[in-house]
């Protein structure tokens, strides 16, 4: 079954919501773009589509979402937890990231494991960073950007 889409409006475009009743299977970025559906979405969606309204209107620093379950490697699953760590308007560097999982010279391997997050900005990659600038991102620099000036990071 197809997974159930809301959209949310954001300062660099639109956002989608992806889910069903086991959870949040995906947050799409502004680049992804994909049709709302239509009907009654699953709590978990409407609750997350809701919760990154606040986040975009800056009353909301935390999020609280069911996630759906999702087919990744142990290595991945680590580095998704450590960026689950890293507080609001905080940044850590690629380094940093591997450092915290525990494998030190995989900063590479850490980027790789950002760039496959299925719920970017609820599990806030955006706030990983290269130890010399912006680092990179699915949605691209300026959405990146926006993130982390959102939240107060004023580094680049």
């Amino acid at each position: 079954m197809k997974p159930f889409r809301l959209n949310v409006d954001s300062p660099v475009g639109v956002w989608g919501v992806e889910g069903d009743d086991l959870g949040v299977t995906r947050i799409c970025l502004p680049n992804e773009r994909g049709r709302a559906s239509v009907g009654t979405p699953p709590h978990c969606v409407s609750d997350a589509a809701k919760q990154l309204e606040q986040f975009f209107a800056r009353r909301r620093r935390d999020f609280d979402v069911k996630l759906s379950p999702v087919t990744a490697t142990k290595f991945q699953h680590e580095v998704w937890k450590a960026l689950e760590r890293i507080p609001y308007g905080q940044v850590r560097t690629y380094s940093q990231v591997a450092s915290a999982v525990k494998r030190p010279r995989a900063m590479r391997a850490v980027g790789n494991a950002n760039h496959a997050n299925p719920w970017p900005v609820i599990v806030p990659c955006h706030r990983v960073v290269a130890k010399d600038g912006l680092g990179g991102y699915g949605g691209g620099e300026p959405v990146k950007r926006f993130l982390l000036e959102l939240e107060g990071v004023s580094l680049f």
